[in-house]
Parts: C-alpha cells; structure tokens; sequence
C-alpha cells in the first residue's frame, strides 16, 4: 500500500515540475529591458538649448527618435517598455518543440492521477472524534477501493462508507436532502456480518456468543444492545469510541454496497504514519 500512495503522489509532482519555462524566462527578460533602461536615464542630463529629439537621439546613439517596435524586437503594438504579452508568449510556447512533449507528460499525469483516485486509492480525513482513539480530528488516511471488489469486508476492518437511508432519515429534516452534508462519507469499524447473531452486554461486545477483543476502543459501552441477527448483504458498524458515535446501534445496518473502500494507513500527521489499530 506504501507504493500505491507513492504512486498517487508522483503523477501530480510531474505535472508540477514540468511547467513550461517560457513564463519565468520571459519576467526575467522584462526585468533586465527595464531596468537597463531605467539605469540609462538616471545618469544622463539634457545640456542648455539642447532639443529634446537630439537628446534622445543621444542617449541612444542615434541620429534620430528610434521606430518603436516591441519588446520581442518582432511587432510594433507595443510601446517597448520590456513587458510581455502573456497571450504572445503563450503562444510562441505553442509552436516550440517543447510544448507538445509538455502537453503529452500533463495529460499522462492527469489521467494516472485521476484513475487512481476513482479506482484504487483516495484520502479522507477525519471530521470528528467517533473513532478516537484509533484516530483523531484533522488525521489523514488513506483509502483503497479495490479489496471491495473482491471479497466482502471483514470483522475488525475501518470502512469509509455512503450514510444508508436510515441515517439520512433520521439525521436530516428530509429524507430527499440533497445538501452537502447529507452526502458526506462516514467512517466506522466492521463488528459483524451477515448472519452474526450480535450482543452488548455490560459494555462487551458479544459476537455468536462469544465476547470480542475490543482493546481499540476508547471505553466501554454505556449501553445494552441486541441480540440481533445481521440480514444478508448487511453489515453491522460502530465507532471505536463507543458512547460518542452516532453508529449502527443506533441506526441500524448498513448496505454492503455504500462501501467505498477500507482505510488502510495513516499518512498524516506524519508522526503518526502507520496501520495500528487497522486490519
């Protein structure tokens, strides 16, 4: 998984460290036309009685005011003062050799970018303390969709997911809300799947009847729950912090498919870098 975000990174630092020089070169040259222009007029002073043309005609070595002509020494639509036009050079970059190579690589790196986001790898963040301790407001994690499409998720894995209906129902004054908020990603761990017969008891969690090593979570559960048999295609998911989440305790399973893709590393903050406590 290291390399998969190595991956997704690498593509949009290409495109960065490919940007054309023709931008940077062309203020570089601007700057040098005006200031040497700039340093000619501070140290010259016009003699008595001396026409002005005949003076400018001496600052510049001339016999005579100089054809304005612009600042490429190609056209006359400007007044020479050293500043490019950026649609010129915009379009001068254009017709170099180098322009479509450059276009090729941010292209390339658009389209690696892109299909790794959608389809492999993506990062969320953590807007509140519902899994705390496992992870805190601000954390970054990395996502990876393509378990999903191979096997169902496991007991003990952290999911990102699409809220069910019955969240929306119960959280959202209508059960039609389209506002962002409705449709923000939620994050919780699988306890049990399909066919699981699940009970908290005494603030344990119970699977099959057996009690479950819950060493991730912040405290035990105020609360008794089930029993309860997880329907077919369902899934049964709580907040590692147990009595501060809004989860399936309260609002029951969730569909196997509004899973996005299961969390897998902690890349931020750095210190931080790791699995633990992830499966």
């Amino acid at each position: 998984m290291k390399l998969l975000l190595l991956a997704a990174v690498l593509p949009l630092a290409a495109a960065y460290n490919s940007v054309p020089s023709f931008l940077s070169s062309s203020r570089r040259s601007a700057t040098w036309k005006s200031g040497a222009k700039v340093s000619t007029n501070m140290f010259l002073t016009r003699r008595p009685g001396t026409p002005s043309t005949a003076l400018f005609a001496e600052q510049l070595g001339g016999g005579g005011p100089p054809t304005p002509r612009g600042n490429d020494g190609d056209d006359n639509n400007d007044d020479g003062n050293g500043d490019d036009n950026p649609l010129s050079s915009l379009q001068r970059w254009f017709k170099s050799p180098e322009a479509a190579e450059d276009i090729k690589t941010y292209t390339l790196s658009l389209f690696v970018a892109l299909t790794i986001r959608f389809f492999l790898v993506e990062p969320r963040y953590i807007p509140s303390l519902s899994m705390y301790p496992t992870f805190e407001v601000g954390d970054q994690l990395a996502v990876e969709k393509i378990t999903k499409r191979i096997r169902p998720p496991r007991r003990g894995e952290v999911v990102v997911f699409n809220p069910p209906q019955a969240f929306r129902d119960m959280v959202f004054d209508s059960p039609s809300d389209s506002s962002k908020k409705a449709k923000e990603a939620l994050i919780k761990r699988v306890v049990a799947t399909e066919g699981d017969v699940v009970v908290v008891k005494n603030g344990n969690l119970f699977i099959n009847n057996e009690q479950q090593d819950e060493s991730y979570r912040a405290e035990k559960a105020f609360y008794d729950f089930g029993p309860v048999t997880v329907p077919p295609g369902q899934l049964l998911v709580l907040g590692d912090n147990r009595n501060h989440s809004l989860d399936g305790h309260i609002w029951g399973f969730l569909p196997k498919e509004n899973i996005i893709g299961r969390a897998v590393y902690l890349y931020w903050p750095p210190w931080r870098f790791g699995n633990d406590g992830l499966n």
